[in-house]
């Protein structure tokens, strides 16, 4: 249902440097890149869906919205966590450490960012085990 995802930006060099990392590890390849915009995805299959960040087409300045999010679904919770921890080391910021989050169901594992524009990010797994407990 979904042919892409794009977020603004005041600084596109920067948001590269945020999302490049992220994207590599999540399996996505820069797709494309001009001086307005960039893609993440898979070059060799244009039907999945694509993320982007660029200036806003009307040249006027980037916004976001409370209730507004990007969620990327992750295979486990370990990649979250790693997910998380190179957001914040890329200039993101935190809205809610790694961690279940039971009252979205059993095995539901996330952690929320933001990017250095304010842009909201989730890392979402629907079926993270619980470590094992002695």
């Amino acid at each position: 249902m979904i042919g892409y995802t794009m977020v603004g930006t005041k600084d596109l060099k920067r948001a590269m440097r945020f999302y490049d990392p992220l994207m590599a590890l999540m399996g996505q390849e820069r797709c494309y890149c001009d001086e307005q915009v960039a893609s993440w995805g898979r070059k060799d299959d244009d039907r999945t869906p694509r993320f982007f960040t660029g200036y806003p087409f009307n040249g006027e300045a980037a916004t976001f919205g409370n209730g507004i999010m990007t969620a990327f679904l992750i295979e486990t919770a370990d990649v979250i966590n790693r997910l998380f921890r190179i957001a914040l080391e890329n200039g993101g910021s935190s809205e809610g450490a790694p961690g279940f989050r039971p009252q979205y169901g059993e095995g539901f594992y996330a952690a929320y960012a933001r990017d250095p524009d304010g842009n909201k990010l989730a890392f979402v797994c629907y079926d993270a085990r619980k470590p094992f407990a002695p």
